[in-house]
């Protein structure tokens, strides 16, 4: 069953059911209160009638036979200390079956029963003995008869009710589940891969914000694709080069080609080129097991001042060959629970990037604010080229006089997985680039 059909049929069960709960209250109410207002108009007549009778005027004679002469509420007068029945307007097995039952079972009841038909009765004393007793009363059927007729018009009322609710009810499901619908047809291009086709879909509330989690997950999806066919294709590139050259000094030295020192010249390239193989092998390894594994990231409470002093050390020999001066400046104490040799991995690909392009000096700065360590490694290079510098963090994209281009990769992956975030950007001046590191502080 479809979901609008499912929230029609639900709302509907409700109105049905609280409906059909207040109807019966109000049902089984209504006798209670009918009885209660004819017995207040039976009280209201018999008092009349006793004031005719003692007044004893001639004029309201007529008013007397009226009220006696009114099938719709039968009289009994009877003497109960002589059980004998002294007035009736209503036949004598009534009368008398009333008389005999009044003191053990009729006092004090709102309704009266005598050959199967039922009365609101109102009884009262009218002597100073309480002996004579008046019975004013009421056939039960007329009140009845009222009820029925407020039952049917409370069944129409209800029917029409229900009604207008079910209508009310499709019109809201329907632009409730209209915005769902669409939702899934979108859900259903992404499926497919069709991620330009997917459309804003016009909703609101809780709907608005799942589509735009759809259309923000689209777009993920859209660009993480692209940069793992991007990495594909790089990176079969990058393997395909050593290999191609390992292929062909091993056929030329395998079919003497190269003899003497072109052999051994040979030889050293495929060393090397084994070594360079291996290096992005152990990189795109280490990638994977950042996105994936636990066992590869060891966290621990370190003070990271202490990582960024040892990264330091690691690249003065670096620094000092290329003559670039390296500066650390500010360094405080910031504890975060991180892996110690990870993050060193990291800053010391982010040092040797900055010493590989910088002319003359690498600075190192950093400022704790609001339980964040803030990292600037700046270079006063060339600055990276605009063209480059959206996908700088991404696999296998190098610039001028890079080696793999995973290193970079590797450090957002660290860092990331640290809880922290890297950016890059040049500087204003346009004299050199900017490599920004954030850590949370944990203790």
């Amino acid at each position: 069953m479809k979901l609008l059909h499912q929230l029609n049929a639900a709302f509907a069960a409700l109105i049905i059911v609280i409906m059909s709960i207040t109807a019966f209250f109000i049902y089984s109410l209504l006798m209670d209160m009918l009885i209660q207002d004819e017995q207040r108009q039976l009280k209201g007549r018999a008092e009349l009638l006793i004031d005719i009778i003692s007044e004893q005027d001639p004029d309201r004679s007529p008013q007397l036979s009226q009220l006696i002469q009114d099938r719709n509420y039968p009289i009994l007068l009877f003497d109960r200390a002589q059980d004998e029945v002294l007035f009736r307007t209503m036949p004598a097995e009534v009368a008398d079956s009333w008389m005999e039952r009044y003191e053990e079972e009729l006092v004090d009841q709102e309704v009266w029963e005598s050959g199967g038909e039922k009365y609101v009765v109102y009884d009262f004393p009218v002597n100073a003995g309480n002996n004579q007793i008046l019975v004013m009363a009421t056939p039960l059927n007329d009140l009845q008869a009222v009820q029925s007729v407020f039952a049917l018009r409370m069944i129409a009322v209800f029917l029409i009710g229900l009604f207008l609710a079910l209508i009310v009810s499709s019109i809201l499901t329907w632009r409730l589940v209209t915005p769902l619908t669409k939702l899934k047809q979108e859900v259903k291009k992404i499926e497919k891969r069709q991620f330009s086709k997917v459309e804003k879909v016009n909703a609101s509330g809780e709907i608005k914000e799942v589509e735009q989690s759809v259309r923000h997950m689209a777009d993920e999806l859209a660009r993480y694709i692209h940069s793992q066919k991007q990495f594909f294709q790089n990176a079969s590139h990058e393997l395909k080069t050593p290999l191609m050259s390992i292929q062909g000094y091993a056929e030329g030295i395998r079919d003497g080609v190269f003899e003497g020192e072109a052999a051994e010249k040979g030889l050293n390239v495929m060393v090397s080129e084994t070594e360079r193989l291996k290096k992005i092998v152990n990189e795109m390894i280490l990638l994977a097991k950042l996105d994936s594994s636990e066992d590869i990231y060891k966290p621990e409470l370190t003070d990271i001042s202490e990582i960024i002093s040892q990264a330091k050390d690691r690249l003065f020999p670096l620094a000092n060959e290329k003559g670039i001066d390296l500066e650390l400046t500010h360094l405080p104490s910031f504890y975060s629970v991180v892996d110690r040799e990870r993050v060193l991995q990291a800053l010391i690909n982010i040092l040797s990037n900055a010493v590989r392009h910088a002319k003359q000096k690498v600075t190192i700065t950093t400022e704790v604010q609001e339980g964040r360590l803030k990292i600037q490694v700046g270079d006063d290079g060339n600055g990276i080229s605009e063209e480059l510098l959206p996908q700088l963090f991404e696999r296998f994209i190098k610039g001028k006089e890079g080696e793999t281009g995973l290193g970079l990769a590797i450090s957002r992956a660290i860092i990331e997985r640290s809880g922290g975030t890297i950016y890059a950007f040049n500087r204003s001046q346009g004299t050199g680039a900017i490599f920004e590191i954030e850590f949370n502080r944990k203790e």
